[in-house]
Protein backbone atom coordinates (compact mmCIF):
# COMPACT_ATOMS: atom_id res chain seq x y z
CA UNK A 1 0.00 0.00 0.00
CA UNK A 2 0.65 3.52 -0.65
CA UNK A 3 1.86 6.27 1.45
CA UNK A 4 -1.67 8.46 2.27
CA UNK A 5 -1.07 11.65 0.60
CA UNK A 6 -1.46 15.15 2.40
CA UNK A 7 -4.97 16.04 0.41
CA UNK A 8 -6.28 12.04 0.83
CA UNK A 9 -6.42 12.93 4.75
CA UNK A 10 -9.26 13.18 6.74
CA UNK A 11 -9.78 16.45 8.35
CA UNK A 12 -12.00 18.09 11.68
CA UNK A 13 -14.60 21.05 11.26
CA UNK A 14 -11.92 23.59 11.89
CA UNK A 15 -9.23 22.11 9.17
CA UNK A 16 -12.18 21.79 6.76
CA UNK A 17 -13.45 25.67 7.02
CA UNK A 18 -9.80 26.82 7.01
CA UNK A 19 -9.18 24.63 3.54
CA UNK A 20 -12.27 25.93 2.28
CA UNK A 21 -11.06 30.04 3.06
CA UNK A 22 -7.90 29.73 2.05
CA UNK A 23 -8.39 28.07 -1.10
CA UNK A 24 -5.25 25.42 0.17
CA UNK A 25 -5.00 21.84 1.53
CA UNK A 26 -5.16 22.66 5.67
CA UNK A 27 -4.25 20.83 8.45
CA UNK A 28 -3.47 21.63 12.37
CA UNK A 29 -0.22 23.32 12.64
CA UNK A 30 -0.17 24.97 8.83
CA UNK A 31 -0.13 28.86 8.49
CA UNK A 32 -2.88 29.98 6.16
CA UNK A 33 -4.26 33.33 5.05
CA UNK A 34 -7.92 33.37 4.59
CA UNK A 35 -10.77 35.20 3.50
CA UNK A 36 -13.49 36.13 6.14
CA UNK A 37 -17.38 36.17 5.85
CA UNK A 38 -17.71 38.49 8.61
CA UNK A 39 -15.96 40.99 11.15
CA UNK A 40 -16.78 41.90 14.06
CA UNK A 41 -16.12 44.64 16.87
CA UNK A 42 -17.63 46.20 19.99
CA UNK A 43 -16.63 49.43 21.89
CA UNK A 44 -14.20 48.47 23.88
CA UNK A 45 -12.27 47.60 21.08
CA UNK A 46 -13.01 49.20 17.92
CA UNK A 47 -12.03 52.36 18.94
CA UNK A 48 -8.53 51.22 19.01
CA UNK A 49 -9.16 49.04 16.03
CA UNK A 50 -10.07 52.49 13.78
CA UNK A 51 -6.70 53.92 14.85
CA UNK A 52 -4.92 50.93 13.58
CA UNK A 53 -6.95 51.62 10.41
CA UNK A 54 -6.22 55.93 9.82
CA UNK A 55 -2.34 54.29 10.79
CA UNK A 56 -2.10 51.88 8.07
CA UNK A 57 -3.15 54.62 5.55
CA UNK A 58 -6.50 52.83 4.50
CA UNK A 59 -9.38 54.84 2.68
CA UNK A 60 -11.73 52.19 2.44
CA UNK A 61 -12.87 48.93 4.04
CA UNK A 62 -12.91 46.26 1.56
CA UNK A 63 -16.80 45.08 2.17
CA UNK A 64 -19.01 47.45 4.35
CA UNK A 65 -21.73 44.71 3.96
CA UNK A 66 -19.39 42.09 5.92
CA UNK A 67 -18.40 44.10 8.62
CA UNK A 68 -20.73 45.26 11.86
CA UNK A 69 -19.62 47.58 15.07
CA UNK A 70 -21.93 47.55 17.96
CA UNK A 71 -21.86 49.12 21.24
CA UNK A 72 -22.50 47.23 23.66
CA UNK A 73 -20.24 46.94 26.81
CA UNK A 74 -20.69 50.49 27.82
CA UNK A 75 -24.12 51.03 27.10
CA UNK A 76 -25.57 54.08 27.36
CA UNK A 77 -21.97 55.77 27.92
CA UNK A 78 -21.05 56.14 31.87
CA UNK A 79 -18.99 58.68 31.19
CA UNK A 80 -17.73 61.54 28.74
CA UNK A 81 -14.27 59.44 27.52
CA UNK A 82 -16.39 56.60 26.88
CA UNK A 83 -18.81 58.84 24.97
CA UNK A 84 -16.36 60.24 22.70
CA UNK A 85 -15.24 56.83 22.11
CA UNK A 86 -18.28 56.07 20.88
CA UNK A 87 -18.90 59.08 18.69
CA UNK A 88 -15.90 58.44 17.18
CA UNK A 89 -17.26 54.69 16.51
CA UNK A 90 -20.64 56.35 15.30
CA UNK A 91 -18.70 58.42 12.36
CA UNK A 92 -16.45 55.91 10.51
CA UNK A 93 -19.48 53.73 10.51
CA UNK A 94 -20.90 56.07 8.55
CA UNK A 95 -18.11 57.22 6.97
CA UNK A 96 -17.61 53.74 5.81
CA UNK A 97 -21.24 52.44 5.02
CA UNK A 98 -20.64 49.99 7.72
CA UNK A 99 -23.54 48.29 10.28
CA UNK A 100 -23.52 50.13 13.49
CA UNK A 101 -25.66 48.45 16.12
CA UNK A 102 -25.56 51.70 18.51
CA UNK A 103 -27.72 51.33 22.78
CA UNK A 104 -29.77 49.21 23.64
CA UNK A 105 -29.57 46.56 20.35
CA UNK A 106 -27.76 43.99 22.43
CA UNK A 107 -24.83 41.92 22.72
CA UNK A 108 -22.82 41.43 19.29
CA UNK A 109 -22.38 37.74 20.62
CA UNK A 110 -26.40 37.62 20.05
CA UNK A 111 -26.48 40.84 17.25
CA UNK A 112 -24.31 38.88 14.80
CA UNK A 113 -25.95 35.13 14.68
CA UNK A 114 -29.10 36.43 15.50
CA UNK A 115 -29.76 39.55 12.59
CA UNK A 116 -28.13 36.64 9.88
CA UNK A 117 -24.93 37.96 9.71
CA UNK A 118 -23.56 34.24 9.98
CA UNK A 119 -24.51 30.75 8.56
CA UNK A 120 -23.31 27.04 8.94
CA UNK A 121 -19.23 26.95 7.24
CA UNK A 122 -18.54 30.44 7.86
CA UNK A 123 -15.23 32.14 8.75
CA UNK A 124 -16.33 35.01 10.99
CA UNK A 125 -13.32 37.31 13.38
CA UNK A 126 -14.40 39.34 15.95
CA UNK A 127 -12.43 41.95 18.72
CA UNK A 128 -14.06 40.17 21.63
CA UNK A 129 -12.62 37.42 23.05
CA UNK A 130 -16.11 35.88 23.27
CA UNK A 131 -16.80 35.56 19.50
CA UNK A 132 -16.70 31.65 19.88
CA UNK A 133 -20.15 31.46 20.78
CA UNK A 134 -21.09 31.19 16.72
CA UNK A 135 -19.09 27.72 16.68
CA UNK A 136 -22.57 26.52 17.99
CA UNK A 137 -24.17 27.05 14.39
CA UNK A 138 -21.33 25.58 13.07
CA UNK A 139 -19.48 29.09 12.37
CA UNK A 140 -15.37 28.54 12.77
CA UNK A 141 -15.50 32.09 14.72
CA UNK A 142 -12.81 33.42 16.89
CA UNK A 143 -11.45 36.53 18.55
CA UNK A 144 -8.69 38.28 17.45
CA UNK A 145 -7.40 41.73 18.48
CA UNK A 146 -7.84 45.29 17.30
CA UNK A 147 -5.11 45.45 14.72
CA UNK A 148 -5.83 42.38 12.99
CA UNK A 149 -9.48 43.65 12.99
CA UNK A 150 -8.42 46.82 11.40
CA UNK A 151 -6.21 44.32 9.20
CA UNK A 152 -9.20 42.40 8.08
CA UNK A 153 -11.48 45.69 7.74
CA UNK A 154 -8.93 46.45 5.04
CA UNK A 155 -8.08 43.50 3.00
CA UNK A 156 -11.09 40.89 4.05
CA UNK A 157 -8.32 38.30 4.72
CA UNK A 158 -6.48 36.93 8.07
CA UNK A 159 -3.77 34.76 9.07
CA UNK A 160 -4.72 31.75 10.90
CA UNK A 161 -2.26 28.96 12.04
CA UNK A 162 -4.93 25.99 12.24
CA UNK A 163 -5.40 24.64 14.88
CA UNK A 164 -5.75 21.23 16.42
CA UNK A 165 -8.63 19.76 17.82
CA UNK A 166 -10.09 18.37 20.94
CA UNK A 167 -13.08 16.54 20.67
CA UNK A 168 -15.32 16.62 23.56
CA UNK A 169 -18.16 13.55 23.99
CA UNK A 170 -21.11 14.45 26.30
CA UNK A 171 -23.17 11.45 27.15
CA UNK A 172 -26.23 9.73 29.15
CA UNK A 173 -29.35 11.58 29.99
CA UNK A 174 -29.30 15.50 31.43
CA UNK A 175 -30.94 15.15 35.06
CA UNK A 176 -33.70 17.50 35.71
CA UNK A 177 -32.32 20.73 36.92
CA UNK A 178 -28.75 20.91 35.01
CA UNK A 179 -28.66 23.22 32.11
CA UNK A 180 -26.21 23.70 29.19
CA UNK A 181 -23.74 26.15 31.59
CA UNK A 182 -23.49 23.01 34.04
CA UNK A 183 -22.40 21.01 31.11
CA UNK A 184 -19.75 23.38 30.20
CA UNK A 185 -18.74 24.70 33.85
CA UNK A 186 -18.12 20.91 34.57
CA UNK A 187 -15.74 20.09 31.02
CA UNK A 188 -14.09 23.45 32.09
CA UNK A 189 -13.56 22.38 35.86
CA UNK A 190 -12.13 19.09 34.42
CA UNK A 191 -9.44 20.36 32.13
CA UNK A 192 -8.52 24.06 33.41
CA UNK A 193 -8.58 27.30 32.57
CA UNK A 194 -5.35 26.49 29.63
CA UNK A 195 -6.95 22.60 29.26
CA UNK A 196 -7.46 23.61 25.15
CA UNK A 197 -5.21 26.47 24.42
CA UNK A 198 -5.16 27.13 20.76
CA UNK A 199 -7.20 23.75 20.63
CA UNK A 200 -10.40 23.54 18.33
CA UNK A 201 -12.99 22.05 20.33
CA UNK A 202 -15.40 19.74 18.69
CA UNK A 203 -18.49 19.65 21.40
CA UNK A 204 -21.03 16.87 20.11
CA UNK A 205 -22.91 13.73 21.87
CA UNK A 206 -26.87 13.27 22.56
CA UNK A 207 -26.72 15.73 25.48
CA UNK A 208 -26.09 18.39 23.15
CA UNK A 209 -28.48 17.49 20.51
CA UNK A 210 -31.40 17.44 23.12
CA UNK A 211 -30.61 21.02 23.59
CA UNK A 212 -31.94 24.15 21.48
CA UNK A 213 -29.80 26.07 19.70
CA UNK A 214 -30.21 28.93 22.43
CA UNK A 215 -28.90 26.59 24.93
CA UNK A 216 -25.75 25.54 22.37
CA UNK A 217 -24.64 29.48 22.06
CA UNK A 218 -23.95 29.19 25.93
CA UNK A 219 -21.58 26.36 25.61
CA UNK A 220 -19.92 27.67 22.50
CA UNK A 221 -19.77 30.56 24.10
CA UNK A 222 -17.59 29.80 27.14
CA UNK A 223 -14.95 27.67 24.78
CA UNK A 224 -12.16 30.28 25.35
CA UNK A 225 -12.46 29.88 29.07
CA UNK A 226 -10.30 26.66 28.88
CA UNK A 227 -8.66 28.41 26.14
CA UNK A 228 -10.03 27.31 22.77
CA UNK A 229 -9.97 28.79 19.76
CA UNK A 230 -13.41 27.78 18.74
CA UNK A 231 -16.24 25.74 19.83
CA UNK A 232 -17.78 23.63 17.11
CA UNK A 233 -20.84 21.84 16.84
CA UNK A 234 -22.43 20.18 14.07
CA UNK A 235 -25.26 21.68 11.82
CA UNK A 236 -28.08 19.51 12.57
CA UNK A 237 -31.99 20.19 11.80
CA UNK A 238 -32.31 22.20 14.67
CA UNK A 239 -29.10 24.51 13.48
CA UNK A 240 -30.58 24.86 9.86
CA UNK A 241 -34.30 25.30 11.10
CA UNK A 242 -32.62 28.48 13.29
CA UNK A 243 -30.80 29.35 10.39
CA UNK A 244 -33.23 29.74 7.88
CA UNK A 245 -35.48 31.71 10.26
CA UNK A 246 -32.17 34.20 10.76
CA UNK A 247 -30.30 34.78 7.58
CA UNK A 248 -31.57 34.69 3.91
CA UNK A 249 -27.38 33.22 3.36
CA UNK A 250 -27.05 29.94 2.15
CA UNK A 251 -25.02 26.83 4.72
CA UNK A 252 -22.14 25.46 3.86
CA UNK A 253 -22.41 23.20 6.65
CA UNK A 254 -19.51 21.16 7.88
CA UNK A 255 -18.52 17.82 9.47
CA UNK A 256 -15.64 16.18 10.51
CA UNK A 257 -14.74 13.07 8.82
CA UNK A 258 -15.16 9.67 10.86
CA UNK A 259 -11.64 9.12 11.11
CA UNK A 260 -10.24 12.73 11.39
CA UNK A 261 -7.27 13.12 13.77
CA UNK A 262 -7.82 14.68 17.49
CA UNK A 263 -5.48 15.76 19.83
CA UNK A 264 -7.36 14.61 22.54
CA UNK A 265 -10.90 13.29 23.29
CA UNK A 266 -12.77 13.87 26.27
CA UNK A 267 -15.97 12.20 27.29
CA UNK A 268 -18.47 13.46 29.99
CA UNK A 269 -20.89 11.33 31.19
CA UNK A 270 -23.73 13.61 32.47
CA UNK A 271 -26.12 11.12 34.10
CA UNK A 272 -25.07 11.86 37.48
CA UNK A 273 -23.97 15.67 36.92
CA UNK A 274 -25.51 18.26 39.49
CA UNK A 275 -25.67 21.79 39.10
CA UNK A 276 -22.24 23.43 38.93
CA UNK A 277 -21.04 26.42 40.43
CA UNK A 278 -17.42 28.38 39.58
CA UNK A 279 -16.55 29.80 42.29
CA UNK A 280 -14.15 33.14 42.82
CA UNK A 281 -11.59 34.00 41.16
CA UNK A 282 -10.96 31.82 38.46
CA UNK A 283 -14.02 29.86 35.66
CA UNK A 284 -12.37 26.24 36.35
CA UNK A 285 -12.42 26.67 40.36
CA UNK A 286 -15.60 24.60 39.68
CA UNK A 287 -17.63 22.26 42.20
CA UNK A 288 -20.97 20.51 42.47
CA UNK A 289 -23.62 22.88 43.88
CA UNK A 290 -23.81 21.22 47.44
CA UNK A 291 -20.29 22.30 48.23
CA UNK A 292 -21.61 25.88 48.34
CA UNK A 293 -25.07 25.80 49.10
CA UNK A 294 -25.95 28.70 51.55
CA UNK A 295 -23.38 31.02 50.80
CA UNK A 296 -25.06 34.04 51.24
CA UNK A 297 -25.40 36.18 48.23
CA UNK A 298 -26.13 39.96 48.05
CA UNK A 299 -26.88 40.53 43.91
CA UNK A 300 -27.98 38.26 41.17
CA UNK A 301 -27.69 38.78 37.62
CA UNK A 302 -29.45 37.19 34.54
CA UNK A 303 -27.87 38.22 31.26
CA UNK A 304 -24.47 38.42 29.06
CA UNK A 305 -23.53 36.36 26.12
CA UNK A 306 -23.55 33.47 28.00
CA UNK A 307 -27.06 33.56 28.98
CA UNK A 308 -29.32 36.06 27.81
CA UNK A 309 -31.20 34.44 26.01
CA UNK A 310 -35.10 34.32 26.10
CA UNK A 311 -35.03 30.24 26.89
CA UNK A 312 -32.45 31.57 30.12
CA UNK A 313 -35.54 34.20 31.10
CA UNK A 314 -38.29 31.50 30.65
CA UNK A 315 -36.11 29.36 33.08
CA UNK A 316 -35.68 31.62 35.72
CA UNK A 317 -39.14 32.99 35.60
CA UNK A 318 -40.49 29.39 36.28
CA UNK A 319 -38.90 29.42 39.30
CA UNK A 320 -39.52 32.87 40.27
CA UNK A 321 -43.39 33.51 39.48
CA UNK A 322 -44.96 34.17 42.59
CA UNK A 323 -42.47 34.29 44.76
CA UNK A 324 -40.07 37.79 45.80
CA UNK A 325 -36.52 38.45 45.64
CA UNK A 326 -35.14 37.88 49.08
CA UNK A 327 -35.27 41.27 50.82
CA UNK A 328 -31.24 41.33 51.34
CA UNK A 329 -30.70 40.68 47.53
CA UNK A 330 -31.26 42.52 44.09
CA UNK A 331 -31.81 41.06 40.87
CA UNK A 332 -30.47 42.75 37.83
CA UNK A 333 -31.42 41.39 34.20
CA UNK A 334 -30.06 42.33 31.02
CA UNK A 335 -31.84 40.58 28.12
CA UNK A 336 -28.95 39.90 25.30
CA UNK A 337 -30.71 42.04 22.77
CA UNK A 338 -34.00 44.41 21.91
CA UNK A 339 -35.86 41.61 20.47
CA UNK A 340 -34.94 39.36 23.35
CA UNK A 341 -36.73 41.82 25.06
CA UNK A 342 -39.33 42.22 23.21
CA UNK A 343 -40.47 38.70 22.87
CA UNK A 344 -39.93 38.55 26.70
CA UNK A 345 -42.44 41.59 27.19
CA UNK A 346 -44.77 39.60 24.24
CA UNK A 347 -44.74 36.08 26.63
CA UNK A 348 -45.06 37.62 29.97
CA UNK A 349 -41.55 36.74 31.12
CA UNK A 350 -40.56 40.37 31.68
CA UNK A 351 -43.60 41.04 33.74
CA UNK A 352 -42.96 38.02 35.87
CA UNK A 353 -39.35 38.89 36.66
CA UNK A 354 -40.14 42.73 37.40
CA UNK A 355 -42.98 41.27 40.13
CA UNK A 356 -40.37 39.61 41.48
CA UNK A 357 -38.59 42.56 41.98
CA UNK A 358 -36.47 42.05 39.47
CA UNK A 359 -34.41 45.37 38.28
CA UNK A 360 -33.74 45.55 34.31
CA UNK A 361 -31.37 47.22 32.55
CA UNK A 362 -30.30 48.17 28.84
CA UNK A 363 -29.77 44.98 26.32
CA UNK A 364 -26.31 45.21 26.31
CA UNK A 365 -23.52 43.82 28.47
CA UNK A 366 -24.98 45.02 31.59
CA UNK A 367 -23.19 44.31 34.89
CA UNK A 368 -20.69 41.70 33.03
CA UNK A 369 -17.79 44.63 32.39
CA UNK A 370 -17.73 46.35 35.52
CA UNK A 371 -17.82 49.76 33.55
CA UNK A 372 -20.90 51.13 35.21
CA UNK A 373 -24.07 49.02 35.48
CA UNK A 374 -24.52 47.34 39.23
CA UNK A 375 -21.08 47.25 40.60
CA UNK A 376 -21.32 45.47 43.81
CA UNK A 377 -19.85 46.63 46.97
CA UNK A 378 -16.92 45.56 49.30
CA UNK A 379 -16.94 41.89 50.22
CA UNK A 380 -20.47 41.30 48.39
CA UNK A 381 -21.06 38.04 47.04
CA UNK A 382 -22.59 37.91 43.41
CA UNK A 383 -23.69 34.77 41.63
CA UNK A 384 -23.90 35.42 37.66
CA UNK A 385 -25.15 33.90 34.65
CA UNK A 386 -21.53 35.36 32.98
CA UNK A 387 -18.84 33.35 31.76
CA UNK A 388 -15.94 34.96 33.96
CA UNK A 389 -15.65 35.42 37.59
CA UNK A 390 -12.00 37.20 37.61
CA UNK A 391 -11.05 39.14 40.41
CA UNK A 392 -12.18 42.50 39.44
CA UNK A 393 -14.44 41.82 36.59
CA UNK A 394 -17.79 43.56 37.48
CA UNK A 395 -16.08 46.83 38.47
CA UNK A 396 -14.92 45.52 42.00
CA UNK A 397 -11.65 43.24 42.89
CA UNK A 398 -12.59 43.10 46.60
CA UNK A 399 -16.38 41.64 45.31
CA UNK A 400 -16.60 37.96 44.76
CA UNK A 401 -18.41 36.59 41.79
CA UNK A 402 -20.09 32.76 41.35
CA UNK A 403 -21.03 31.76 37.77
CA UNK A 404 -24.15 29.21 37.61
CA UNK A 405 -26.96 28.48 35.36
CA UNK A 406 -30.30 31.01 34.86
CA UNK A 407 -32.06 28.51 37.08
CA UNK A 408 -29.30 28.50 40.23
CA UNK A 409 -29.38 32.43 39.81
CA UNK A 410 -33.04 32.36 40.26
CA UNK A 411 -33.25 30.05 43.08
CA UNK A 412 -30.44 31.81 44.76
CA UNK A 413 -32.44 35.13 44.71
CA UNK A 414 -35.44 33.50 46.24
CA UNK A 415 -33.35 32.26 49.38
CA UNK A 416 -30.80 34.84 49.52
CA UNK A 417 -27.75 32.49 49.45
CA UNK A 418 -26.72 29.92 46.55
CA UNK A 419 -29.65 27.21 46.59
CA UNK A 420 -30.16 24.37 44.44
CA UNK A 421 -32.90 25.00 42.04
CA UNK A 422 -34.36 21.36 41.17
CA UNK A 423 -36.20 22.31 44.55
CA UNK A 424 -38.46 24.87 42.70
CA UNK A 425 -38.42 22.76 39.48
Amino acid sequence: MGKTTRSERSRTIAEKILSAHSKTDAHAGDIVIADLDFLIGQDGTSGIAIDSFRKMNAKKVFDPSKIAIIIDHSAPSPNEGVSAIHKKIREFSKEQGITLYDIGCGVCHQLTPEQGHCVPGDLVIGADSHTCTYGAINVFSTGIGSTDLAAGWISGKLWFKVPETMKVVYKGKTPKGVYSKDLILNLIGKIGADGATYLALEIEGAPIDELSVDARFTISNMAIECGAKAGLMRSDGKVLDWVKKHSKRKPDPQEADKDAKYKEAVEIDVAKLEPQIAKPHTVDNVCPIFEVLGTPIQQGYIGTCTNGRLEDFQIAAKILKGKKVNKDCRLIIAPASKEILMDMIKDGTFQILLETGAASVTPGCGPCVGTHNGVPSEGENVISTANRNFKGRMGNPNAFIYLASPATVAASMIEGKIADPRKYL
